[in-house]
């Protein structure tokens, strides 16, 4: 019988860590009297190949526990955590979530709170999904220049000319929905320029992973 720890993180371009994880699942592991034999980091958005989530699920046997800091770091997609989950039960493994203690009781009535906080969980997804897109197309509409000026290649080496860009990336951030809070990180943490990047923008919503350039460009 092994325990299992699994950690993840939405970005792999380092602003996120799994540290901050780590504390309440050992906690756990521990007030239960299980040694960690297996951890599994993974930087990537649950939308994307994972594979260190799949080595986990391939490698855990009938009596093994895996420990989740919540749902939505298993999976944020319904049909997937349930269908994954199931699976994982029939083999006789328990899975365990910091932040949700009731994942190990048996019954439907478990099965109907998988469903309700996945469908949370994938909902929030997609409405991220739609402010961002929101933001960009006002932003357009009304002339804001997107992405990095003509010619320029590395934002480091970019002269600061001007707090505009911190406006307007204040704006659009408030076109799509985002609160106080996001608006003054945009103010606390941007560099003064006169332009500002669509990637930068939707860096500052603490979410699942939707690149803002992306979309313009797909």
């Amino acid at each position: 019988m092994s325990t299992r720890i699994y950690k993840r993180v939405s970005k792999s371009d380092g602003s996120q860590t799994t540290d901050n994880q780590a504390p309440d699942i050992e906690s756990l592991a521990r007030s239960r009297g299980l040694i960690v034999d297996y951890v599994y980091d993974e930087s990537a958005s649950a939308a994307q190949e994972r594979p260190q989530f799949r080595r986990m699920l391939a490698g855990a046997e009938s009596g093994d526990t895996i420990i989740v800091w919540s749902l939505d770091r298993f999976g944020r997609s319904l049909a997937g955590n349930l269908d994954d989950l199931r699976r994982l039960w029939q083999k006789g493994v328990t899975v365990l979530s910091c932040r949700e203690p009731w994942l190990e009781q048996p019954g439907s009535i478990r099965d109907l709170m998988v469903c309700v906080f996945s469908w949370v969980a994938e909902h929030e997804r997609t409405r991220l999904v739609e402010r961002t897109l929101a933001g960009l197309a006002r932003a357009k509409a009304e002339g804001i220049r997107l992405g990095r000026p003509k010619g320029s290649h590395d934002i480091k080496k970019r002269k600061p000319r001007s707090d505009r860009g911190v406006k307007r990336g204040k704006r659009i951030a408030k076109m799509g929905g985002a609160g106080a809070a996001t608006t003054d990180g945009i103010q606390a943490g941007a560099a003064p320029d006169s332009s500002v990047t669509a990637t930068e923008l939707t860096s500052t919503v603490n979410s699942d992973e939707i690149s803002a350039m992306e979309i313009l460009h797909s």
